[in-house]
């Protein structure tokens, strides 16, 4: 697989949860942010459902610092929280409107967003959350784009932005494209280790950092044709505009 293209100096993540970035594209992220580009993440929801031990009213702002922590260990220094609800995300207006707004605010060249398809792969399916988002994120470019679907945006200030050059989805079924995280890899890890109460519930047992490095090693291609002897995240070009 080709290696993306690098020709944008800014970056949009949008994506359904916090720590949803931190697997594997953190690692990319901490690329481009070391390389002078800047990355703005978008989160649809809080996370307030994902910690099972933990109620929703102290899960979300939990999550949302942890969050902003691992963003700020890569580079990122700003963090947006859309304050959907956790676990129901749908392909609503609401959530296409938010998007569009972000798009128009950080006026980004490159969005990148996670796994929208149905499965993970064989056996494993894909949340609602994930999958909805993912297909809201590529309208979204659109409607950013188009001054009449929502034009109380440019009401509020937010001019159309055409810029998105390509959207590209991560820990994809059907990659095309590789990204070089030969460097980054123990940053993404690391950034990954800090939704510490996260991983604790999931797994009490197993460290936390250990818990990271398992991901890593999942997502992580080390093999691909062309790139022997580099680490790669295999990504999919979904848009090219």
């Amino acid at each position: 697989m080709p290696g993306l293209p690098e020709d944008f100096d800014r970056v949009l993540c949008v994506v359904a949860h916090p720590d949803d970035v931190e697997y594997g594209t953190a690692a990319a992220v901490a690329r481009w942010t070391a390389a002078g580009k800047q990355v703005v993440y978008a989160m649809a929801t809080s996370g307030e459902a994902g910690i099972d031990t933990v109620p929703p009213a102290k899960a979300g702002p939990l999550r949302e610092a942890e969050e902003l922590a691992s963003a700020g260990a890569v580079g990122v220094r700003e963090v947006e929280f859309f304050h959907h609800r956790d676990g129901r995300l749908t392909e609503s207006l609401d959530l296409r409107s938010d998007i569009a707004r972000a798009i128009r605010q950080h006026r980004p060249h490159l969005v990148v967003t996670t796994n929208h398809h149905d499965t993970w792969g064989p056996g494993t399916w894909n949340s609602a959350d994930h999958r909805a988002l993912g297909r809201t994120v590529l309208d979204a470019v659109a409607d950013a784009a188009n001054r009449w679907i929502f034009p109380e945006l440019g009401h509020e200030g937010f001019a159309p932005w055409k810029g998105v050059r390509r959207v590209v989805v991560a820990n994809s079924t059907s990659p095309t494209h590789v990204v070089d995280i030969t460097d980054t890899v123990e940053a993404g890890i690391a950034a990954l280790a800090l939704h510490e109460e996260y991983f604790r519930a999931l797994d009490p047992d197993v460290p936390v950092r250990r818990q990271a490095e398992k991901v890593y090693e999942q997502v992580v291609r080390r093999d691909a044709p062309g790139w022997e002897g580099r680490s790669v995240l295999a990504v999919e070009l979904a848009l090219t505009l």
